[in-house]
């Protein structure tokens, strides 16, 4: 066991941070995505082109501005440009309709939006113009008011937007003399929740808050100068810009990454990058390990962090080579690390889900029905105070006051049990719970358990309405290539190895989980799985009973 110590930390712009990198390691790799590849040096210059661009675009300390794309050089130029001159980047979901740009557009009130003319068969152009008909004229739109410029990346460039060259052509004649004074405590990124029930909420993250999250975290899973990350987050969720893109900028590291997450591509470049880190959940590492081409790209893999069952994190470490694997925990309101294991833990530990909280933050467990505070080893949910703590949702009052109480608790919705050395380990979403004839399930317990049948590549599992027992399991599963079960039988394996209300009452075989509903950091999306499962499993009259 090493001698564990807290990374210095200065508070720091995201610019300063940036520079410091570039002239710590200039000729050192910063960043290989889609056969393209920067060095901190060429970074730096490039984000100072692009932060001109943006100041002669009017864009100025404060002013918020979009971006919509894939993983790419330009994503991550724009993001360090906006930061250097004050202003706060609002990623887009690739993923979005129409309804939800607009919305995301709106409710930040986006002065300038970033945008690929396509990507992954979307036509952005065709979706923006449904949404600001003035982008073939001149902007701004009375749809979007605010809206006065629109940057586009690729060939598809409407009469009332500017090239991505011509961003960088203005930012060339532009005449820089006093910069913008920019602080750590500025808001740096406003990132939009994953809405289930409702619209999402701009979280408000502060410079401070994402690059000290980012330093702490990397020291956690031992990302160092000269290490090869790879990591194919998508840049519009926090994992992707703190943990990934933020991590490798603290450390001097370089970050390999893809447009998008497909496994196949993410094993050749692992292979190919001799990449040492990587990261993901449950779902991505499914994917990777079960491809018919895993066995084919050794990999040099020491470290990494993920947010995976027991069984899943076993095989990353005994298939994977990734004995340093850490257990990762965090939302978007804390930055978005919570606690984190420290790689030279104690293996069982990190393997099943036990992680340590950073430092200066304060964690405490509480009983969701009666507010009392929870002993070691008793479940509550979790609630999180410190420097970590978003600034609030933007333009959003009422709902900040919801979830961060008077005292500075950040309330998160998600159970988690403590042990006596301090250890957190997440248990489940309160709102993934359900309840079986009076006994509380976690879907991931159930999960877990299927995910050691040898035929089963990947499980989801829901809680079902059910007339006697209020709610039973039910799972859909994804089988390994070539294999072939009866739900019926897979049923029966579950019954042997688990309690009798954790055992799925329906099973359903299915080829993916694209067409119900994933997040773009490949997560299923359980509201919409168990709204599928009530047609599937023709529930819809027991439901309304």
């Amino acid at each position: 066991m090493t001698t564990r110590s807290t990374p210095e930390w200065k508070q720091q712009t995201l610019g300063e941070a940036l520079a410091a990198t570039a002239a710590a390691h200039a000729a050192g790799e910063a960043l290989v995505i889609g056969g393209r590849r920067l060095t901190y040096a060429e970074l730096r210059d490039n984000v100072r082109e692009v932060a001109c661009g943006l100041r002669a675009l009017g864009i100025n300390r404060g002013d918020h501005v979009a971006v919509c794309m894939g993983n790419s050089p330009e994503w991550a130029i724009f993001f360090y440009a906006a930061a250097s001159i004050g202003a706060v980047t609002v990623p887009v979901n690739t993923r979005f309709k129409a309804d939800e740009m607009a919305y995301c557009l709106k409710q930040a009130d986006v002065k300038l939006l970033f945008i690929a003319d396509r990507f992954l068969k979307i036509d952005f152009i065709a979706m923006l113009r449904g949404i600001c008909p003035g982008i073939d004229r001149k902007l701004p739109d009375p749809a979007l008011p605010l809206l006065h410029t629109v940057v586009v990346l690729g060939g598809d460039v409407p009469a009332g937007t500017l090239p991505f060259a011509g961003l960088l052509a203005k930012g060339a004649a532009f005449d820089e003399r006093i910069p913008p004074e920019v602080h750590a405590a500025d808001p740096l990124l406003m990132q939009f929740t994953s809405g289930t029930t409702s619209y999402p909420k701009g979280v408000m993250l502060s410079h401070d808050n994402m690059l000290r999250n980012a330093c702490y975290i990397a020291a956690r899973f031992h990302l160092r100068a000269g290490d090869r990350y790879y990591s194919a987050r998508p840049w519009y969720h926090v994992a992707g810009t703190t943990l990934s893109m933020l991590a490798a900028l603290t450390t001097g590291a370089c970050l390999v990454s893809s447009p998008h997450f497909d496994a196949g591509e993410a094993l050749v470049a692992m292979w190919s990058e001799e990449c040492t880190h990587t990261s993901g959940n449950d779902t991505m590492f499914l994917m990777m390990l079960n491809h018919p081409d895993f066995k084919k790209y050794p990999l040099k893999l020491r470290h990494g962090w993920v947010s995976c069952g027991p069984e899943v994190s076993r095989r990353v470490v005994d298939e994977m080579g990734m004995k340093g694997l850490v257990q990762a925990y965090g939302l978007s309101e804390a930055s978005p690390n919570v606690c984190m294991s420290h790689y030279d833990d104690d293996l069982d530990k990190r393997i099943n889900g036990w992680a340590h909280i950073l430092d200066d933050v304060e964690v405490r467990l509480v009983d969701p029905e009666t507010g009392a505070v929870q002993a070691a080893g008793k479940t509550g949910e979790i609630q999180v105070r410190g420097w970590s703590v978003m600034q609030g949702y933007y333009k959003m009052p009422e709902q900040t006051a919801k979830t961060i109480d008077t005292e500075g608790w950040l309330h998160t919705g998600d159970l988690g049990v403590m042990d006596e050395d301090g250890r957190l380990k997440f248990i489940t979403r309160i709102k993934d719970v359900f309840r079986v004839g009076g006994e509380n399930v976690a879907p991931a317990e159930v999960e877990d358990v299927l995910h050691k049948h040898p035929k089963i590549k990947q499980a989801q599992v829901i809680g079902v309405p059910d007339p006697r027992l209020v709610e039973v399991p039910a799972a859909y599963v994804i089988l390994k290539d070539g294999e072939s079960a009866t739900p019926e039988e897979l049923m029966a394996w579950g019954k042997e190895r688990l309690a009798n209300f954790r055992t799925p009452r329906y099973l359903k075989i299915v080829d993916s989980f694209e067409k119900i509903g994933m997040t773009g950091s490949s997560k299923v999306q359980k509201n919409k799985l168990r709204a599928q499962a009530l047609i599937d499993f023709g529930l819809e009259e027991t439901k309304k009973a």
